[in-house]
């Protein structure tokens, strides 16, 4: 952020993906919150949250290389992947069920991920999350500066838990399916997240979507209220891989 900007709150979230059990395109796991919370409170999102100091001091640990913030935000959508919904993901070790749950018990207790690494000797593969997105939807004091990953499962036969308190609901689904569920009013998706389902909702698997990930620049994503003649419109530039870029205001949920 500018030196003289607005302080914002970096945070992270992570498209986790598998084949689907059936074929076709890949299934994402996405996460209902709910209702009580204070961002985004009912809508049906992707695991992520906030970037924690210690997320930070492990980052540099292991990825002295990489740029703090992205390491940082890494580090941080597998931690939240893991407490919101018990999945671990990128590590280089096998992960039981079993552990993982202990894993997810033992981090909600202590709120630091390098604690659950350092009792079960796992390792993590932070290049396994490949920047994707960058989204900062209004540059105000305490907004949510978030970087969007994406990362592969592969068949995706793991256990999931719901959290309870964060979230109500977990479920596999393909980006197609979860726009349909949002055009029926079964689930509630936000702006940012309706445009990455569309981006998705072109990729025909993982590789592919690597593939066309790379084609595009990831830059911060900073959409505007734009006037029309047919209304007030919240747009984004094009040229960034996204097939819709602009919803008009009045029917577009901000979180």
């Amino acid at each position: 952020m500018p030196k003289d900007g607005p302080v914002v709150s970096p945070a992270a979230t992570v498209v986790v993906m598998r084949n689907a059990p059936g074929g076709g395109p890949p299934e994402l796991l996405m996460v209902q919150r709910a209702q009580a919370m204070r961002f985004a409170g009912g809508a049906t999102v992707f695991p992520g949250g906030r970037v924690d100091p210690a997320d930070y001091e492990l980052a540099e640990r292991l990825a002295p290389q990489q740029p703090p913030e992205l390491a940082a935000a890494r580090v941080a959508a597998i931690r939240e992947t893991l407490e919101e919904t018990g999945l671990l993901i990128a590590t280089h070790d096998p992960v039981s069920a079993a552990d993982a749950a202990a894993a997810r018990a033992l981090l909600l207790g202590s709120g630091r991920l390098d604690t659950v690494l350092e009792r079960y000797g796992w390792t993590l593969d932070l290049d396994a999350l490949c920047l994707f997105a960058h989204w900062c939807p209004a540059l105000l004091p305490r907004a949510f500066d978030t970087r969007f990953f994406l990362t592969d499962l592969g068949t995706g036969a793991v256990d999931l838990q719901v959290d309870g308190t964060e979230n109500a609901r977990l479920f596999w689904v393909t980006a197609g399916t979860a726009l349909d569920m949002a055009d029926r009013g079964e689930i509630s998706v936000i702006f940012p997240t309706r445009r990455n389902l569309e981006r998705l909702a072109l990729y025909e698997s993982h590789a592919h979507a690597l593939e066309q990930i790379a084609a595009y620049p990831v830059v911060r994503i900073q959409p505007v209220v734009q006037s029309r003649p047919d209304g007030d419109w919240l747009v984004f530039p094009e040229g960034l891989g996204y097939p819709v870029t602009g919803e008009r205001v009045d029917t577009a949920k901000r979180g």
